[in-house]
């Protein structure tokens, strides 16, 4: 939660959310006279999302927070959903041209995003400074080629945006170059800010919105929007006899960003074996996006917490102590995991993979503490082989010979070995050096579930 007596910009150093600001003291002072201000609604701060995919993956889930974060502390969070920009795509990061997508491709991806933001904003009517979420689409499609030169391009000089990094590399690159749709998005997204900042009310937003927020790889991008609102604010109040831009003192907008997370060894986030963890159910199951965070390493888990949960600091401190006097605990671990899948799934999702979890690792009596059930996605994931299932009538087979039939030993040796180290595992329970496979031992489905060590799997199907 949002500590009152600490000014928001600070609570977000504190959880090393906050990058760059394009002026702090400003936007300090900005923040602090809009709480209260507008009917309890606070300033209206926006991120954009381009629906590139039906999802979001947790690298996308960091601006999500930032938005959280600013509504905890009393102003409104607005969502903007890419419709408009998604046709063109970003080319900030990217080291080859973006293949457009159909109309109905990126509206169907904005329909399927939706859904994950009412997760961590509360959109309720019962909350003064509820969240809202608007699609750029509804103005971007509704511009004109000839007004976007004149009232947008014509504030832009072409000399500063071939100087920015994701330009500048596309360009010196002669195999794949910048297209001039990719090059023009940053005045997409400049007209985005202009449009919530001037045009809110035609939007559905109750006052001006005047901070952008994001990833470091937005800055550029971000710090255009101010410049086009500075100018156009200029040119409007010089038309109107007003004061010109050189007496503003401080821009009318402001902009923050967060660092693009990445692991202590240098991997990407968000990574695995498997590809990219994702935000919806569809995509990465609960029980997969709680192991995620559970199997954090330990010199990130601590700054994860920071960053991914609302936690008191004083708790993420507590449970930083508990990493370091007894890091086979994972007291951190574990609240990194429910926090996450708590927010993201809910409750009864995160009990459901906590089952499952206990009864993959958890330790088992020999009498056996209730069905042994394989979550779908190990069964679809783990690597597998089939048997004749008769050869576990009677008294069975030799747990030695099916492991080295299998992916977790490459012998009857190691497997003799595996089974003295007491590594091995049958339907989560320890097996013993002599073990045998019965009838008995299958679970629903006629599987054996065997694991070495704490990650290795191998289902065994018996037919």
């Amino acid at each position: 939660m949002s500590n009152p007596e600490v000014g928001l910009l600070q609570t977000l150093r504190q959880r090393g959310l906050l990058h760059q600001v394009s002026d702090e003291a400003a936007l300090s002072a900005h923040l602090d006279s809009g709480v209260g201000a507008h009917a309890g609604a606070g300033r209206a701060v926006y991120c954009g999302f381009d629906p590139t995919a039906d999802s979001l993956t947790i690298g996308n889930l960091v601006p999500i927070i930032l938005l959280r974060h600013f509504q905890l502390a009393g102003h409104t969070p607005v969502v903007v959903m890419g419709g408009g920009t998604g046709l063109i795509g970003d080319p900030s990061g990217k080291t080859a041209e973006r293949q457009l997508r159909t109309r109905d491709e990126v509206e169907s991806n904005v329909r399927s995003q939706m859904r994950i933001f009412g997760r961590v904003l509360d959109f309720s009517d019962s909350t003064p400074n509820r969240a809202r979420m608007v699609n750029n689409a509804d103005w971007l499609t509704r511009l004109s080629f000839l007004d976007a030169l004149r009232d947008v391009g014509k504030h832009f000089s072409v000399n500063v945006m071939i100087q920015r990094d994701s330009v500048r590399e596309r360009l010196h690159n002669r195999e794949q170059g910048i297209s001039y749709t990719e090059f023009s998005y940053i005045l997409l997204q400049a007209y985005d800010f202009l449009v919530l900042f001037r045009d809110h009310a035609a939007h559905g937003v109750r006052q001006p919105v005047t901070i952008q927020c994001g990833g470091s790889d937005q800055w550029g991008n971000m710090v255009g929007g101010i410049e086009l609102i500075r100018r156009v604010r200029a040119v409007e109040s010089a038309r109107a006899g007003g004061e010109t831009e050189r007496g503003e003192p401080h821009a009318p907008a402001f902009c923050l960003t967060a660092p693009l997370v990445t692991k202590a060894d240098g991997g990407k986030f968000g990574k695995t074996e498997a590809g990219a963890i994702w935000l919806t159910p569809e995509r990465t199951s609960p029980y997969n996006f709680y192991q995620f965070w559970l199997n954090s390493a330990d010199a990130d888990v601590v700054r994860f917490l920071r960053l991914f949960t609302f936690l008191p600091m004083a708790e993420i401190d507590r449970l930083e102590a508990s990493l370091q006097a007894d890091p086979g605990k994972r007291e951190a671990h574990r609240a990194l995991a429910r926090e996450m899948t708590r927010l993201l799934h809910g409750e009864e999702e995160l009990a459901k993979a906590e089952a499952a979890a206990g009864a993959l690792f958890g330790k088992r009596t020999a009498e056996g503490d209730g069905p042994f059930v394989l979550p779908e996605d190990l069964l679809a994931s783990a690597p597998g082989s089939t048997h004749d299932r008769r050869l576990l009538d009677g008294v069975g087979v030799s747990l030695v010979d099916v492991l080295a039939q299998t992916t977790l030993a490459k012998s009857k040796t190691e497997a003799r070995t595996l089974l003295m180290q007491n590594s091995i595992s049958v339907n989560g329970r320890k097996a013993a050096a002599d073990a045998r496979l019965t009838t008995a031992s299958l679970i629903p489905g006629n599987l054996i579930a065997l694991r070495r060590g704490s990650k290795a799997w191998h289902i065994t199907r018996w037919s």
